[in-house]
């Protein structure tokens, strides 16, 4: 099989010992530059390409697809699919896969890191030391809140929620979780978590929340403006899903007024726009979608990437394909 027949197009540039390794068995179009394709580019680029490898960042509608005449697989290098019209490309027999797994202990590490932050002022105190505000030790600088003993509230117990789960068990958190299934007893007891199958009564008690849910019709403003009024005055919240699920605006709004703890941004609702007002707000920690952001997962992503490929062409089924669930 002449495998340097199928052209595969990367609309970002990936770790060189990926983009290597796909060169070696096909032909790929590199993006050197890394800059972010436009539509239009990208919509020109895709018109004769077998395979493409779209990012989270990627807009992949119905009009993209339907442009790729030759396109057979997209193999997202992300977990999330919510870039993608997947409708489309089942009714144009493009098979979808993602990238999961790979990112959920370095996402788990990020909000311990966010709330670790976020409750003890860090970059407060930081910003005194460094503008030459900070006099010596006080009894009354820089006032956090210890987290052990305090309710945290997980929206979405998978992979991700779990993996926050045990970290934050560990600090001394009580876990609290809302799913969509419970999960079974044992699993429960290893996290001494209580399920919550209302969200509503689990915000109301929780001094930390922290999202793990995907982003889909159902979940867009899951945290509504409603809801976030519901949370206690010290409540921190922290989203490394996707900015839709909470509605930002809402959010800025409490946190100008203080009448809400804090936040823990890594994703925003219109990325890579930040509206002004969580710019200016206080007690947050604001991240440019930075969760998967290490190399180990970064070439670990690319190597699911590779074998999703891999196995497509060999004539069976990519291991980490999209079913027909998730389409339905």
């Amino acid at each position: 099989m002449n495998l340097k027949k199928n052209i595969i197009l990367l609309t970002r540039k990936l770790p060189q010992k990926i983009e290597e390794k796909l060169q070696k068995k096909y032909t790929v179009i590199l993006n050197k530059s890394d800059k972010k394709y436009t539509y239009a580019e990208l919509k020109k680029k895709v018109s004769d390409i077998d395979i493409l490898v779209p990012c989270i960042s990627d807009t992949i509608d119905a009009s993209i697809i339907k442009a790729a005449k030759k396109l057979k697989l997209i193999s997202n290098f992300g977990n999330g699919v919510d870039n993608l019209d997947l409708i489309t490309a089942k009714e144009n027999k493009v098979i979808v896969t993602n990238t999961p797994d790979v990112l959920t202990e370095d996402t788990a590490d990020l909000v311990l890191t966010m709330i670790l932050m976020i409750s003890r002022k860090v970059l407060e105190a930081q910003k005194n030391l460094v503008n030459g505000n900070w006099s010596g030790w006080g009894p009354s600088e820089t006032m956090g809140t210890r987290i052990r003993g305090k309710q945290v509230g997980i929206i979405g117990m998978g992979r991700i929620g779990s993996a926050v789960a045990k970290r934050l068990q560990t600090l001394g958190m009580n876990i609290n979780y809302h799913n969509r299934k419970r999960l079974p007893k044992k699993l429960e007891k290893n996290f001494d978590a209580r399920f919550y199958e209302d969200l509503n009564s689990m915000l109301t008690i929780s001094d930390f929340v922290t999202i793990h849910c995907p982003y889909t019709p159902e979940t867009f403003h899951l945290l509504s403006k409603k809801r976030l009024k519901m949370l206690k005055k010290n409540c921190i919240v922290v989203n490394t899903s996707r900015g839709e699920i909470v509605d930002e605006q809402a959010l800025a709004t409490m946190l100008n007024k203080g009448s809400i703890g804090g936040a823990g941004l890594d994703v925003f609702e219109h990325e890579p726009q930040v509206s002004q007002k969580l710019l200016e707000s206080k007690n947050v920690v604001l991240l440019p979608h930075i969760s998967s952001a290490t190399e180990e997962s970064r070439i670990d992503m690319g190597e699911r990437v590779i074998k999703n490929i891999s196995t497509f062409l060999c004539g069976k089924t990519p291991p980490d394909i999209i079913k027909k669930n998730v389409y339905d």
